[in-house]
């Protein structure tokens, strides 16, 4: 899946960071900080006015090597944005797949299929050599057998999976001209979960049911399996991307083991000590039966494999979340 271009491993002085006040895009921003590289975070959530983009971003807000920039990707100018950055860690995004049925859809296709457009015409128009797109295993659609490995045909079974495959094909397509100078990485990311997990997400509803919060919503019968991956590994994963000497190409980032949503809830109610209250509801279209990713390329490509076990990432999940509810803390 590597294309012509061909480049040396390279350092990273600026960067720029999209959906900069999320859950991925706030660790990105935090490690690279941490290693010295200069950031420029980009979001539509103005700190100012959105908490939870305030507590993702507390840390970086108060360094000197960090710039913030509240801007829509939709309709924001970019190149200048973009100018003399070694690397753009494109991770802003519309996530979900129940969200993206129906009229939504609109919303999805702007932010993540037109607005990835314009940031790749920018990096293009500015000659920045490294895009990191932050796609999702969604892609794959449900695992029959194995292992998904990036050979797989693509068989996404959401408009949320359908719009980050074309984010993906994309960046290929961008990176393939022959003036482009610019290289792209889609990291295909399975369940990413850890400290700043937007509320939406499995594993912080059900700690949040087990601390005496609303009962878990449970789509399906619990049986349905995913490749849950710890968002420091999924960080580390990003940062190689940006540096490593390998020209575009499309790589799995996940921790290679899949879990039951029955299995994750018996962890926390063990880590809690408290049941996980649940609403049992039907399933819904597009809630694929099971992930499960091939790592091996992105180990052969990156030197990546993930380091943090699905209990540890569970229980410093539940810490962040304690720390920061103190009702929760208080159950």
């Amino acid at each position: 899946m590597n294309d012509r271009h061909g480049v040396e491993r390279r350092g990273l002085k600026r960067v720029v960071v999209t959906g900069a006040a999320g859950f991925i895009g706030s660790h990105v921003v935090d490690a690279l900080l941490a290693e010295g590289v200069t950031v420029v975070g980009v979001d539509r959530r103005d700190p100012g006015g959105d908490p939870v983009a305030a507590a993702n971003l507390a840390v970086a807000l108060g360094s000197p090597d960090f710039t913030f920039v509240v801007a829509d990707l939709r309709t924001c100018p970019l190149a200048a944005l973009f100018l003399q950055a070694d690397a753009v860690f494109h991770f802003a995004g519309l996530p979900g797949v129940r969200g993206s049925w129906g009229e939504r859809f609109a919303e999805y296709t702007a932010c993540n299929v037109f607005a990835t457009e314009r940031v790749l015409a920018a990096c293009e128009e500015v000659r920045v050599p490294r895009l990191v797109y932050a796609s999702s295993s969604s892609v794959y659609g449900s695992i029959l057998e194995g292992a998904s490995g990036e050979k797989r045909t693509p068989t996404p079974e959401s408009p949320y999976a359908v719009s980050k495959l074309a984010g993906e094909q994309l960046c290929l397509a961008h990176a393939g001209k022959a003036s482009s100078a610019v290289t792209a990485v889609a990291l295909r990311l399975f369940t990413v979960y850890g400290p700043r997990q937007r509320p939406d997400m499995l594993i912080g509803r059900a700690l949040v049911a087990a601390l005496g919060g609303p009962a878990l919503n449970l789509y399906g019968s619990g049986d349905q399996r995913r490749d849950f991956t710890y968002v420091g590994d999924v960080v580390r994963a990003a940062i190689a991307a940006a540096t490593a000497g390998i020209g575009s190409t499309v790589l799995n980032i996940g921790a290679g083991v899949s879990t039951s949503v029955l299995d994750v809830l018996a962890a926390i109610e063990e880590l809690t000590g408290h049941p996980v209250r649940v609403n049992r509801l039907s399933a819904e279209a597009g809630d694929v039966d099971a992930t499960l990713a091939d790592r091996s390329r992105a180990g052969e490509l990156l030197g990546w494999k993930p380091r943090t076990a699905l209990v540890q990432g569970i229980s410093r999940q539940l810490a962040h979340l304690t720390a920061n509810s103190p009702q929760l803390a208080n159950a």
